[in-house]
């Protein structure tokens, strides 16, 4: 019977992650309670050696004259038999058959068990979310809510939710996708561990380049900021530490392959690469790319504002479709910016 608890544990231990060391400290606890409800006496040895197959439990026993509480006293006679030793008012460590616990101690034994692997899995799961935080990880969708559209993927051996608030655009998830997510943060609540996943988090953008160009996982090139509206556009800025590598073409890669994996990966999101530069003036003629800009001059109060000039022909292209590329740029940038055709004037129906 030892032996087969023990298999038993490792089994737990193989499948569910949940360490011998841990189940077996909860099996103890589970004992302590048999024995104070059975014998009214929570005074126990229990020897437990997964190595040897050791599984014995003794309860500690007063040696006494006249017993007045069976389950802590014992007679001297009796307790001679065990020990020949020990005299009236010493303890002695009498062996228990667990067989003999009664019905309702055994049940509280196996549902203190029970509650210990449930908060092994808990544990196990908290240290699993944890170990990647802030990482993107790879998950296999399991079911997706018809109503609500949010999906409950699996992460290694761990669920989350992806509410549809936190997936891109308009894409449709099906069970057996297997897709990438962003662990914004991990927390623990009442009903366990909880990993607050997205796809529409900039960092997600960040990691999916850090995976794709070797050159920004090495450190060569590295990202100095990034700003996204999910599932239409994206501005990525970048910085080369080495003169010959070109940050901007590192990331794009040959053909374009790079970003267009990370393009795919995001159904199909616009993902604009720009140089970063400490120089203001030039980072945000950069960041309102494609457009071309003539002229940047700095608000005269010291203030992140701007005033930027572009030609005649590239207003609409500088602002963007409802205004999204100058709102991506000021966002990458940290600025306020202020754009102005080359004229000066507007026409009668633009809007800056």
């Amino acid at each position: 019977m030892n032996s087969e608890v023990f298999e038993a544990l490792s089994l737990l231990e193989k499948e569910r992650g949940i360490p011998v060391d841990f189940m077996i400290d909860k099996i103890k606890k589970a004992i302590v309670t048999a024995c104070k409800s059975s014998y009214g006496n929570d005074d126990c040895v229990i020897n437990m050696e997964p190595e040897t197959g050791t599984f014995e439990v003794y309860l500690r026993k007063a040696v006494v004259e006249d017993i007045t509480h069976q389950g802590k006293e014992i007679l001297l006679e009796d307790a001679r038999s065990i020990d020949p030793t020990v005299g009236i008012g010493d303890m002695v460590n009498v062996q228990l058959n667990t067989k003999e616990f009664g019905r309702i101690a055994a049940q509280t034994a196996r549902n203190i068990i029970r509650q210990g692997i449930r908060d092994g899995e808990r544990g196990q799961m908290m240290q699993e979310f944890q170990s990647k935080h802030q990482e993107l990880v790879s998950a296999l969708v399991e079911r997706v809510d018809p109503r609500t559209g949010a999906a409950t993927l699996l992460i290694g051996k761990a669920e989350a939710i992806l509410p549809k608030s936190e997936q891109v655009g308009d894409e449709k998830l099906t069970e057996g996708d297997h897709i990438k997510v962003y662990v914004v943060d991990v927390k623990e609540t009442e009903k366990g561990p909880r990993a607050m996943i997205s796809r529409v988090h900039p960092d997600l953008v960040k990691r999916l380049f850090e995976t794709e160009v070797p050159e920004i996982y090495d450190g060569t090139v590295e990202i100095k900021a990034v700003s996204r509206e999910a599932g239409s556009r994206t501005k990525i800025a970048v910085l080369s530490h080495n003169p010959d590598v070109d940050a901007v073409g590192a990331c794009i890669g040959a053909r374009g392959a790079r970003v267009s994996n990370i393009v795919n990966e995001l159904g199909g999101e616009k993902i604009d690469i720009v140089e970063y530069s400490e120089d203001p003036a030039k980072f945000i003629a950069s960041a309102l790319s494609p457009a071309n800009v003539l002229k940047v001059v700095p608000a005269e109060d010291g203030s992140h504002a701007c005033r930027v000039t572009v030609p005649e022909n590239q207003l609409s292209l500088a602002i963007g479709n409802k205004g999204q590329n100058a709102r991506l740029a000021a966002k990458l940038t940290g600025w306020k910016i202020d754009i102005k055709p080359e004229s000066g004037f507007y026409g009668e129906d633009e809007e800056e």
